[in-house]
């Protein structure tokens, strides 16, 4: 952690810690421009993020101690880089739209979108803005509706791929928040139920929200060529393998009116996307050590390797990256899970 953000956290603040607390926050540029960082205010920038990280601190340690995968200690810089600059710009886009914000959050598994959602709702609130955090996976047709799924096509033998989500609801969850509801029904997916296939569960009545974080392993993706999938990257290797991904791309084009409910998109973006497949097998570690039951090694591989197929990171977000058009900020997620480049796409 840097020495001058120990100081800011005891209220030792110097002039010279201000000076160093700001040249920080310019020297990496891309990141700087991401976050409306400018050298003019780059100093009513940083006390305003001083102010918020010092009211947010209590629920921030709370959250870590009650986290297996968040330390506090090693977490601290990546709240004040990150997650506080993100939390001030998400506030202030939903000052300038005047309504209730939709803001996106794509990431394949293990990138942490739980994590950064949960964060970013503790920071909002100290802001004043009531916030939503809701899964695409919130979204998934009913057990006994995706077991009629299956009946119409075996290659669907996991919830996940596009298909198995309830888009119009989606759609009318979404509206009604834009349209400034006062209360609004949330539907939740319980991944526990039915030995883990999973169901709908009691859904959750909320009130007044002014940010929705709606995040998912393909949030926003857009249909590609399909010329792509005739020299396809491995696990996308037979005939079936290629025609399962075709199909799969386009499905996607029916929740494209879902994506255009988005006002903005983050994307969470693995330098290696196979990291994932080691990122679960480590949370399923983690599980494990609990005492819950989880899945073998060559399990997750299969697991991780059907969603491969069906949307294959490399076809699908790399188009993304330079993209202004889909994503407007991306963070790269490097294999050891600590943030890299963070860069606004330009129009």
């Amino acid at each position: 952690m840097y020495s001058w953000l120990e100081e800011i956290i005891a209220e030792e603040v110097t002039e010279l810690t201000w000076q160093q607390a700001t040249a920080a926050a310019l020297a990496d540029i891309p990141r700087a421009e991401a976050f409306g960082i400018t050298s003019a205010n780059a100093d009513v920038m940083i006390q305003a993020r001083s102010h918020l990280l010092k009211s947010v601190l209590p629920d921030f340690r709370q959250f870590c101690q009650s986290s297996l995968h968040v330390n506090y200690e090693t977490m601290l810089a990546v709240l004040w880089d990150l997650w506080l600059p993100l939390g001030m710009k998400l506030a202030a886009h939903r000052r300038s739209l005047n309504r209730p914000l939709i803001q996106g959050i794509l990431g394949v598994q293990g990138t942490g979108k739980t994590t950064m959602c949960q964060v970013l709702s503790l920071i909002l609130q100290q802001l004043g803005y009531r916030t939503l955090s809701w899964s695409l996976d919130d979204l998934y047709k009913t057990y006994s509706d995706r077991l009629a799924l299956l009946q119409q096509d075996p290659r669907l033998i996991w919830r996940g791929p596009p298909g198995t989500h309830d888009i119009d609801l989606g759609l009318n969850v979404l509206d009604q928040i834009r349209q400034g509801e006062t209360s609004v029904t949330v539907t939740r997916f319980d991944k526990s139920l039915h030995a883990g296939a999973g169901d709908r569960t009691t859904p959750e009545i909320v009130t007044n929200i002014d940010i929705v974080l709606f995040e998912g392993w393909f949030v926003g993706v857009q249909p590609i060529d399909s010329k792509v999938f005739d020299i396809p990257p491995p696990p996308i290797i037979t005939d079936a393998d290629k025609a399962f991904a075709r199909d799969m791309n386009e499905q996607l084009s029916n929740y494209l009116p879902l994506w255009e409910r988005l006002d903005s998109l983050i994307l969470l973006y693995p330098t290696d996307y196979r990291s994932s497949l080691e990122w679960r097998k480590q949370a399923e570690q983690q599980m494990v050590a609990t005492g819950k039951s989880g899945m073998s090694d060559a399990q997750i591989e299969e697991f991780v390797n059907y969603f491969w197929r069906s949307l294959h990171p490399e076809l699908f977000l790399k188009p993304m990256l330079r993209s202004p058009s889909v994503a407007d900020l991306v963070i790269e997620i490097c294999p050891d899970r600590t943030f890299g480049a963070i860069y606004h796409n330009e129009c």
